[in-house]
């Protein structure tokens, strides 16, 4: 493991990375707002799930195969831009309904296992999150470290537990607002479609990304 000045260096990192809005933020935030902060946390927790995938499998070396082939990056690149896309075309063309956000242990309707596995599938989709974690994580790795692949994973599992908190900070701000400023809740269709219109976007600029480890 890295001494204690880099260990909480890492940890800064990480947060001000976790703070920047983003696909992540506006999917915790949009489904907040909609059902209040029980299925915004759920949608943190399968995003957190998602980045665990990549976090294991940069361990053992398919994020490596990510920066040194270009055939795997086009594909996953092109899934997970299809996903972002059809995401945003569902948000705008999803039908207009009231905002009703649940009492305290009420159901809401809502599937809370959708809103999960969407988060999940958005996050394991995106292979600029695989290379995210290989580029950053190994400048906190030692090169002596006797067993870099392990100390790869406590890294990786610190950066994703220390976003939950932040991630759940933006799932109960968005649905302390749901419930407390009325405007909100009138304008759930206009953020049904600037969410679809932004998920769009995200798709379409993931789409032209090139491989920033190709020449």
């Amino acid at each position: 493991m890295p001494d204690l000045p880099q260990l909480l260096l890492f940890i800064a990192a990480g947060w001000l990375l976790n703070l920047t809005p983003g696909p992540d933020v506006l999917y915790i935030v949009s489904n907040a707002l909609r059902s209040g902060a029980r299925a915004g946390i759920v949608a943190a927790l399968g995003i957190v799930s998602g980045c665990f995938v990549h976090v294991f499998a940069a361990a053992v070396g398919v994020s490596a195969l990510l920066t040194t082939s270009a055939a795997a990056f086009t594909v996953l690149k092109w899934m997970g831009a299809a996903y972002l896309v059809w995401m945003g075309v569902r948000m705008l063309l999803a039908r207009a309904a009231p905002l009703v956000i649940p009492a305290e242990g009420a159901s809401s309707g809502l599937s809370l296992w959708r809103v999960y596995r969407r988060g999940f599938l958005t996050n394991v989709l995106n292979p600029k999150v695989a290379l995210f974690f290989l580029a950053f994580v190994p400048q906190f790795i030692a090169p002596d470290a006797a067993n870099k692949a392990l100390v790869f994973l406590m890294l990786g599992l610190i950066f994703n537990l220390n976003s939950l908190p932040i991630n759940f900070g933006y799932a109960w701000l968005a649905a302390w607002f749901a419930r407390r400023v009325e405007v909100v809740q009138r304008g759930m269709r206009w953020l049904d479609r600037a969410a679809g219109a932004l998920f769009i976007g995200f798709g379409v600029k993931l789409a032209m990304t090139d491989n920033p480890a190709q020449p």
